[in-house]
């Protein structure tokens, strides 16, 4: 297809290709993302992201029995369903009026800290480590490589590898030792999971009121023991992954514009203190403050807000391009929360799925995908999670909240400190709020919060322990189903944020809407024109790979999108082709359109 416009006197000429991933793939092939190039200035001219998968869990939760809404939730993801489960018992108790034994939670806190701990590792070590991997940067980067090797690694004396091209080696798949070493460390991690939660990833423990596993100084001492190998891992990963990020700072000038965006960053806030939380709505802000990691929306670099009221009554779901027809005029199932305030129609508690299966049209209908929003009073912004981690620790470090013995929340930053261990002394790490909100500052983020996850593991196991041996094992709290009940719960799935929305009518679900973090990054243009993240971070990001148009692979792309964490993945597949030539002449007068 190729568009003219009128020329005036001198043309300027420019060619964008037609460049497609589709399917991005790491669990269910459904993500695709569909750009436009600009070969000759080396940019990304246009991004779209797309879903060719429609799953139906607001349909379907329709007339259950809602105390089953943690067990079917769990199974939206073969990642993350923990997540889903522990978020919807949160919306439960609400909905319930319940609130769990105090070593019920610390037990749930342990169980979602080693997730983060098992997730982040094995992704950022064994599926990001691969885009920065010898092999990888050899076939898009040559010169970065040569440059890697004479370049000596900074914290060589904490790692083990002596320059940076050693510490790519060490990440090559299958043959790199630390490569290696991670999947033994994730092992470990899913074991911690299993003993908190049963069953990994869907957990077989998690109630309503509680949960069922049976607290013993043998639980806590089994699941630290391996905690505290975790914990001497990371005093390598952190100081491993900082040489490597900042060094392709360094080795390509400007690379900090890659996945770069503006600063709208949302995290709901994770880990719960037992000893402020009862998850009643009218108390949500309370408790939501003292959560181990902090809710807040950050707006250009500023804390907007960490009440959850404020965060839950915020939220819009667009449709834009999305293959749904509007439910505008169906009716609100809520029409003002527990304290009064209005619910808008958007909210996912007002929601009607009705979906509209279609032909894909990148100018119009192209994703199964919504739009989730936050609205400000003002805009509708397009809110990213960072990946997770990113989000969770710049929303902490700003609000200053979080203190124990293990971490602790500046204004400025996020303080770790890791005891000592077996073969390497006490540490403190600091994560700083950094100057952009891209690729490069999201893959860092999730090295620090794995340590920040052990660090408050260990915090929780210390509490866990002082309730067994004050003798208040009891774990599970009796409820008895309202007839009429709304409820919300909120938490940080693995990748960034994620709320359950249910209402209850007649004893059954009325209405169930999960928000995870997918569908906030991976959203298409909305009902304005706006793009998601995805989107927006790709779009006009520059590329810096060495190789030409014929031999393209895409890896400042592909290291853009994956730093989000996509949850639709596990490996890569990729169709190129040739690509398709999209001619343009430009005139500096502007003039009509020619034939």
């Amino acid at each position: 297809m190729a568009t003219k416009v009128q020329p005036s006197t001198k043309k300027e000429k420019t060619q964008l290709v037609d460049m497609n991933w589709d399917p991005i793939t790491r669990i269910v092939g459904s993500l695709g993302i569909y750009t436009k190039i600009d070969f000759e200035n080396r940019t990304v001219a246009e991004c779209k992201s797309t879903s060719s998968i429609f799953r139906g869990y607001s349909i379907f939760m329709k007339d259950k029995d809602p105390r089953d809404a943690h067990f079917i939730t769990s199974r939206i993801c073969g990642i993350c369903g923990d997540n889903h489960a522990t978020c919807s018992c949160y919306t439960q108790n609400m909905a319930y009026g319940v609130k769990p034994p105090n070593i019920s939670e610390w037990i749930v806190n342990l169980g979602e800290a080693a997730e983060y701990m098992f997730d982040h590792n094995i992704f950022q070590e064994n599926l990001v480590g691969v885009d920065y991997c010898e092999k990888m940067v050899s076939e898009t980067n040559p010169g970065v490589l040569k440059k890697a090797e004479n370049t000596r690694a900074p914290n060589a004396d904490k790692h083990g590898y002596r320059t940076i091209a050693d510490i790519m080696r060490a990440l090559n798949p299958f043959s790199g030792e630390y490569y290696r070493e991670a999947l033994q460390v994730s092992r470990s991690t899913r074991e911690m999971f299993c003993l908190m939660e049963g069953r990994h990833v869907h957990p077989s423990t998690l109630y309503p009121g509680g949960v069922g596993t049976v607290a013993t100084v043998q639980l806590m001492t089994d699941y630290t023991t391996r905690l505290m190998r975790y914990v001497e891992f990371m005093k390598r990963a952190v100081p491993l992954h900082d040489d490597l990020f900042d060094f392709f700072y360094e080795a390509l000038p400007g690379y900090e514009q890659v996945g770069n965006r503006r600063i709208l960053l949302g995290c709901w806030g994770a880990f719960q203190d037992p000893e402020v939380c009862n998850f009643s709505y009218k108390d949500m802000n309370a408790w939501g403050n003292k959560m181990f990691v902090t809710p807040g929306v950050v707006v250009d670099g500023r804390l907007v807000t960490t009440d959850l009221v404020d965060i839950n009554l915020g939220i819009r779901i667009l449709l834009g391009s999305s293959y749904y027809d509007d439910w505008k005029g169906q009716g609100k199932f809520v029409e003002r929360d527990p304290l009064g305030n209005p619910v808008d129609e958007r909210h996912p508690w007002n929601q009607h799925t009705n979906p509209h299966p279609q032909r894909r049209d990148l100018d119009d209908k192209y994703s199964w995908v919504m739009s989730p929003r936050w609205y400000d009073g003002k805009d509708h912004l397009p809110l990213d999670t960072g990946g997770g981690p990113l989000a969770r620790l710049w929303a902490t470090a700003l609000a200053g909240k979080v203190e124990t013995d293990h971490v602790k929340a500046t204004g400025q930053s996020v303080k770790i400190r890791l005891p000592k261990t077996g073969l390497k002394p006490e540490v403190e790490l600091e994560w700083k709020i950094p100057k952009w909100s891209n690729t490069l500052e999201r893959n860092r983020a999730r090295t620090y919060f794995q340590a920040y996850a052990a660090a408050c593991a260990l915090h929780f196991a210390e509490r866990a322990m002082a309730e067994i041996h004050a003798g208040n094992t009891k774990t599970w709290e009796r409820f008895e189903v309202p007839d009429e009940a709304v409820g919300c719960g909120f938490t940080e799935a693995v990748r960034g944020v994620l709320s359950h929305h249910m209402v209850i009518q007649d004893g059954k679900i009325a209405n169930y809407h999960p928000y995870p973090p997918t569908p906030w990054n991976a959203s298409p243009r909305d009902s304005f024109g706006t793009p998601g993240p995805y989107e927006d971070a790709v779009q006009d990001q520059p590329l810096f790979e060495e190789n030409n148009r014929e031999n393209f692979k895409g890896i400042d792309i592909m290291r853009t999108v994956r730093s989000f964490d996509p949850c639709l993945p596990c490996g890569v597949h990729m169709y190129l082709g040739k690509g398709k030539s999209l001619e343009r002449l430009h005139s500096p007068s502007g003039g009509s359109p020619e034939e």
